[in-house]
């Protein structure tokens, strides 16, 4: 039977002698949750976890694109879509992405899409993808901005476009799984990668999301999709994975995810958190309208901060920093430096 081993991360200044360090960032853990499939979970301390375990759990992240892992990175999300369900249309044009590229400069990543990837959409050509993306990434490197860009799509020609224009970074809400030549194509280019779990796509994802246990399920297929992207020359040190909130997902499971979203840490990869403003945050926040889950969206944010969670990806990307320079300095007792 096999076991997943899930960090239970703590912070602060008291530090228990034998504590781990979580993946070389701002969290410890003394003890791990070991789960199995159709048994119940046990908390066991880290003498007791195998020692390849630990060596995964523990080893710090090697930058990616510059970024270091020692300290909470954001990504800032900047759709040139007319239809995406939170900001459709904000961005549109080549102009308006680079004002929004601009009021988000102070993001460790920019992450730009050209096709809405909301519950219900439908698929758009390849063309009219790239002739949204690759202009507004040339656009910004043109002004100066060198913030790392990464470009959020499934499909191979809109990558290469998105790379050839100044992106660095390939995000595939498919975990490279809707097109076949797109992480050949990241690989041949050592280009870094995020692999997000999706159950369906997006047009039908969440009609009747379904899992043996979603937990678990998510890890398997990150773990998979990691093992082939390796097998295609892809380095490990270039891959981030995201479990996908709101990916074929009901409520249920996203909180299932979220709660022991330090499992992924065993997978010897920076993890992403991927939930501003989704439908979720607004129905337990009672903000109907997306724009109003500012407030839910940083909470959750928040507490995937707590579970060591390298990277969150979010529209509210001033506010999202303060939040975090705050909570570091609340939780160590000092001025974060």
């Amino acid at each position: 039977m096999t076991q997943y081993f899930r960090p239970l991360p703590q912070s602060g200044p008291a530090r228990p002698e034998g504590a781990q360090p979580l993946a070389g960032g701002w969290t410890w853990f003394s003890h791990v949750e070991v789960l199995e499939r159709g048994r119940p979970p046990a908390v066991v301390p880290v003498s007791d976890v195998p020692a390849a375990a630990i060596e995964r759990l523990t080893v710090p992240r090697p930058p990616i694109t510059g970024l270091t892992f020692s300290r909470p990175r954001v990504m800032g999300i900047l759709n040139v879509t007319p239809d995406s369900f939170s900001d459709g249309g904000k961005h549109r044009s080549v102009a308006a992405a680079l004002a929004g590229a601009q009021v988000m400069a102070a993001a460790d990543i920019l992450d730009i899409g050209g096709e809405s990837t909301r519950p219900g959409a439908r698929l758009i050509p390849e063309d009219e993808e790239t002739r949204r993306t690759a202009p507004a990434i040339t656009a910004i490197r043109a002004a100066g901005i060198t913030t790392p860009i990464s470009i959020d799509t499934r499909k191979a020609t809109v990558a290469r476009a998105a790379l050839e224009a100044g992106a660095q970074i390939v995000n595939d809400v498919s975990g490279f799984s809707f097109d076949p030549a797109l992480a050949p194509l990241c690989a041949g280019r050592a280009a870094p990668v995020c692999v997000m779990h999706a159950q369906g796509d997006p047009a039908t994802m969440q009609k009747a999301p379904t899992y043996d246990d979603v937990l678990l399920d998510v890890y398997d297929f990150l773990e998979s999709r990691i093992a082939s992207l390796i097998g295609l020359g892809l380095a490990r040190d270039r891959i981030i994975v995201d479990p996908g909130i709101g990916f074929g997902k009901t409520l249920e499971h996203n909180l299932a995810l979220l709660a022991r979203i330090s499992l992924f840490h065993s997978l010897g990869v920076p993890v992403l958190l991927g939930a501003s403003r989704k439908r979720f945050i607004g129905t337990l926040g009672g903000a109907e309208q997306a724009a109003a889950r500012m407030p839910g969206s940083l909470a959750v944010a928040l507490a995937a901060l707590k579970q060591g969670t390298q990277i969150v990806r979010v529209h509210d990307v001033p506010e999202t920093l303060q939040a975090i320079a705050l909570w570091q300095s609340v939780v160590a007792g000092q001025v974060d430096g």
